[in-house]
């Protein structure tokens, strides 16, 4: 497998694991609020996927064809908002959606 081949599956991986981690937060959304002591499986998947975006972006970032850097940064820039959407979605779900209940 070439270097540009690895590059393409790790940019959609990258891409899988963040909408996969939205994904995940917007289904707190659908759920009734109420304590537990364990988290939920929801937030298992969205840590895991978490963890999982760290060498798969490493990957990506090495096997990039740095010749053409915008090309890059563009595969890139869905996976960002959707981290970025589900970052924001998680913070408002336990500060205000929550405590409110």
């Amino acid at each position: 497998m070439s270097g540009e081949q690895i590059n393409r599956v790790s940019g959609r991986i990258v891409t899988g694991l963040a909408v996969l981690a939205l994904l995940t937060v917007v289904s707190g959304y659908f759920q009734t609020p109420h304590v537990e002591t364990d988290e939920g499986t929801a937030a298992h998947i969205f840590q895991l996927c978490i963890v999982a975006l760290a060498p798969t972006i490493l990957l990506f970032f090495v096997t990039a064809d740095w010749r053409r850097p915008i090309q890059s940064a563009r595969t890139l820039v869905f996976p960002a908002a959707a981290l970025v959407l589900a970052f924001g979605a998680l913070y408002y779900l336990e500060h205000y959606r929550l405590v409110g209940h």
